[in-house]
């Protein structure tokens, strides 16, 4: 077999590497990768060795190399410079990893989430016992006007986004035991993100005990209607306050429209009178 029987055509090759002959017209064009030989009427063919450099020139585009850079690296490359880079490109792609599982464990927990809005009954009150959880806090908020409250809440999405600490759990609205009390249902001391205790160095936390449990929809206008429900439901089972109230919108923007189709999640700790 001659040399030129060792060749491939353009279509032959562009054939065996998966790609349209124009990718090779390209890769040609650009001194990327030239063809092994050339005949006079201008007709290109490829080695069996160029599939090796292709394989890797499509390795090195999935790791974020554009094709300059790679066009650079082949022609100047060393096995020192080779490991280097490669060093540079796994721990590159070892936090793309982490970054995309974070987005996943984001996915799934609003997932889960609205599955379980799914199979709720927002028409009971209960009493429920719950477990600790772990929050991270925003600044204190009581009292605040309409403007602080706007810009803190935007303040703490960004936080919480920047420092890696937004899981997909729905942001939440603390209302201090006395705000309860005292019917004060819309003077939030705090939001808060849930989280594991292991994400945050000082959490606030939510104690484990019984909660009374009720479940508002539509807009916060007209929540104090069901907190006086939730009262009145915990005064006849002989419970009452106890500790503070935890808000969380359990169907949003995310899965439906409209602020009257919201739904919220009231959880207030409780005890036996």
């Amino acid at each position: 077999m001659d040399a030129k029987n060792k060749l491939f055509t353009t279509g032959e090759f562009a054939d065996v590497c998966g790609v349209k002959k124009q990718t090779l017209f390209h890769y040609d064009d650009i001194g990327l990768l030239k063809p092994e030989h050339k005949n006079e009427n201008g007709y290109r063919y490829y080695s069996v060795q160029q599939a090796e450099i292709f394989s890797v020139i499509e390795m090195l585009k999935e790791i974020g190399m554009s094709l300059a850079e790679i066009k650079d690296f082949l022609h100047f490359k060393t096995p020192k410079e080779t490991i280097e880079l490669l060093t540079e490109k796994e721990e590159m792609m070892q936090r793309k990893i982490v970054k995309m599982q974070h987005t996943q464990q984001i996915i799934q927990n609003k997932k889960k989430q609205i599955e379980e809005a799914l199979r709720l009954n927002f028409d009971l009150f209960t009493i429920e016992k719950m477990e600790t959880e772990y929050y991270v806090l925003s600044e204190n908020i009581l009292n605040c006007s309409d403007k602080e409250f706007t810009k803190s809440i935007m303040s703490f999405i960004k936080y919480t986004k920047r420092e890696g600490l937004d899981f997909g759990y729905p942001i939440g609205g603390l209302i201090r035991q006395e705000q309860v009390e005292a019917g004060d249902y819309w003077n939030y001391s705090h939001f808060y993100m849930r989280m594991d205790q292991a994400e945050f160095g000082e959490p606030f936390i939510k104690k484990a005990g019984k909660y009374g449990v009720g479940y508002h929809k539509g807009s916060y206008v007209t929540i104090h209607k069901t907190y006086e429900k939730l009262k009145t439901y915990l005064s006849k089972v002989g419970y009452r306050i106890y500790g503070d109230s935890f808000e969380e919108y359990v169907i949003d923007e995310v899965s439906v429209s409209g602020i009257d189709n919201y739904v919220t999640k009231i959880m207030i700790q409780v005890e036996k009178k």
